[in-house]
């Protein structure tokens, strides 16, 4: 019951919207009530009138079947048309207030989820929620005002008639929808899950298709989602064979409760205790007033599923952030050059693990090129978080401009950073929006500029569409070495003061390679750059050349002097020559 009170408190700002579609859908229920009632008391009226020769006002109750349909004809489109954009709109407030909470955990508090479990949470555990107020809300508070209403008006009639119908409501309205709860908790459970997990493995296994395919791996990952399919359909049978019980429960709810209305007015008739026309009156007004309970027992059904998916949200929007951020944030100013540096920092993910990076000190100022170079694994990529403010440090302290970074806010520390990540990240749209991520105002020459000096210019205007060329899902459209240089060209495109480029020269061959480091060098003389590599190309035009391993700087010095010396960079530099000699 704490995370529904938690999602009421989410839904506040659509209230207005809600108890609209709840008066609009009263007012429905009413209307058809009143209608199917009043029909029969009149056509009964009428027919006795007829038989006897007696005369009826036959103009009241003929205008309250006119507007009871009229009201019942525009109250349902009314109703379908309020509660509906209340839904969406609760919709979109949780999608949005969702991902307000789970941003600040990026990356480092996200880590353990995978992108199709956090999809599958963003967009089809919240899908999900829309079943909260059109299905389970909005039925139950209108079922229980609307049988709150029949019992009162029966009571005016005669008590026994308003025990009659509240015990069977009770039953169609309470015990069935419990029961089919019970019965159905766990399936919903199961259906909530196993769609969470279809998402996951399909996203995934489309993802790596590729690989899957090199690998003869597909067939194995194509059983494991044919056996969860399998399940799911297992488990909607199971609800779908429930559902049509208990539905068949409230017709037999609804009947029963009209044969006992029937025995129980037969003999008020007949003692001149009830008009006789307000027979079929009652036994109409029963029959339509189950209406009101019959969406219930379904609601319930899917209340298990509602709320696996309401934890399941909870559960990640509770996590807190890795970085706490300053309540009041020193700004950052943009007039004057900015100095990076980092002093003896170190940093572990887990007390479990060796440290990712130890005692690391550098310094970043305008103008200046330092090589960060050193295997895979070494702490290169984790010093790339710690420079974002996407970690903090355990020891040491990271700065910029001389304020240390628990003083500033991320966001403005990250408007001063270009990155271009080792894992680049292209949107399935086209190449001109994947580059105005970084500089939504920028204008055709600047994006062009940025991709001749990333050597992908040439590339663009061969393309049937230039520009406006799809990329499509994760790039799959182009190639590895074609991504990674739209990814350097976005960087280059932000025009921040410090440029950090995370393995730029992967998967190029080496003309493009050379090229685009003499680029990127020649272009970019005002930037501070940060050049992360464990290849070793055109790094004698550095100023200073970091070598990791382990996560520490083991050597540093400028490129000619470690290039001298019995250093590691010299074997390294020594042992890529002569790969490249074999190959």
């Amino acid at each position: 019951m704490t995370s529904i009170w938690r999602l009421l408190q989410l839904m506040r700002p659509v209230l207005g919207w809600m108890l609209l579609g709840g008066a609009l859908s009263f007012i429905t229920l009413i209307a058809n009530v009143v209608l199917m009632a009043t029909s029969g008391w009149f056509i009964a009226s009428m027919a006795i009138a007829g038989i006897h020769g007696v005369t009826l006002n036959y103009f009241t109750p003929a205008a309250i079947i006119r507007l009871s349909a009229i009201l019942r004809t525009t109250g349902r489109y009314a109703e379908r048309l309020v509660s509906h954009s209340a839904t969406l709109r609760i919709l979109s407030q949780l999608r949005v207030w969702f991902y307000e909470r789970i941003e600040p955990l990026a990356p480092a508090g996200l880590e353990g989820f995978r992108s199709g479990d956090l999809l599958s949470r963003i967009r089809a555990d919240i899908d999900t929620l829309d079943q909260f107020y059109l299905r389970l809300l909005l039925p139950f508070i209108v079922a229980l005002m609307a049988s709150l209403t029949f019992v009162l008006f029966l009571i005016w009639i005669d008590p026994m008639l308003a025990l009659i119908e509240f015990a069977l409501l009770l039953t169609a309205g309470v015990i069935l929808p419990i029961v089919s709860n019970r019965t159905c908790s766990n399936s919903s459970r199961q259906i909530n899950e196993i769609n969470t997990a279809l998402r996951a493995h399909l996203i995934n296994d489309l993802q790596g298709m590729g690989e899957l395919l090199i690998d003869a791996a597909d067939k194995p990952h194509a059983q494991r989602i044919d056996q969860l399919s399998q399940e799911l359909v297992t488990h909607q049978k199971r609800i779908s064979h429930i559902n049509g019980l208990t539905q068949g429960g409230v017709g037999l709810s609804a009947n029963l409760a009209m044969w006992l209305i029937l025995i129980t007015t037969i003999p008020m008739v007949q003692q001149a205790e009830l008009p006789p026309a307000q027979l079929v009156m009652l036994i109409l007004f029963t029959l339509a007033s189950f209406e009101a309970v019959a969406p219930l027992p379904f609601a319930m059904q899917s209340l298990g599923e509602l709320l696996t998916a309401t934890k399941r949200i909870f559960s990640l929007v509770d996590r807190l952030p890795t970085i706490t951020e300053p309540v009041n944030p020193i700004a950052i100013s943009t007039t004057t050059d900015q100095e990076l540096t980092l002093f003896n920092v170190s940093y572990r993910y887990t007390q479990q693990k060796p440290a990712g990076v130890q005692d690391i000190s550098l310094q970043l100022t305008p103008g200046k090129r330092i090589a960060l170079v050193g295997p895979s694994g070494c702490g290169k990529s984790t010093l790339v978080q710690l420079l974002l403010k996407f970690r903090a440090p355990d020891k040491g302290e990271v700065s910029l401009g001389g304020i240390p970074y628990d003083q500033l806010n991320g966001d403005s520390i990250r408007q001063q950073i270009a990155v271009a990540f080792q894992q680049t990240h292209l949107f399935n749209s086209t190449i001109r929006d994947n580059l105005l991520l970084a500089n939504p105002n920028a204008d055709q020459a600047m994006l062009e500029s940025v991709c001749r000096t990333a050597v992908i210019h040439d590339f663009i205007l061969a393309q049937p569409a230039g520009y406006d060329t799809l990329v499509g899902e994760l790039g799959i459209r182009i190639s590895s070495g074609q991504a990674r240089r739209l990814a350097v060209a976005r960087a280059l495109l932000k025009g921040a003061p410090l440029l950090i480029l995370d393995e730029p020269t992967e998967s190029l061959d080496a003309l493009t390679e050379q090229q685009l480091v003499q680029n990127i060098l020649q272009e970019c003389q005002n930037q501070a750059i940060l050049w992360i590599t464990h290849r070793l190309t055109g790094l004698e035009s550095m100023d200073e050349i970091l070598v990791m391993h382990d996560g520490q700087i083991v050597e540093r010095g400028k490129p000619e002097q470690l290039a001298m010396t019995n250093s590691l960079y010299a074997k390294m530099q020594a042992q890529q020559i002569l790969l490249g000699e074999e190959g």
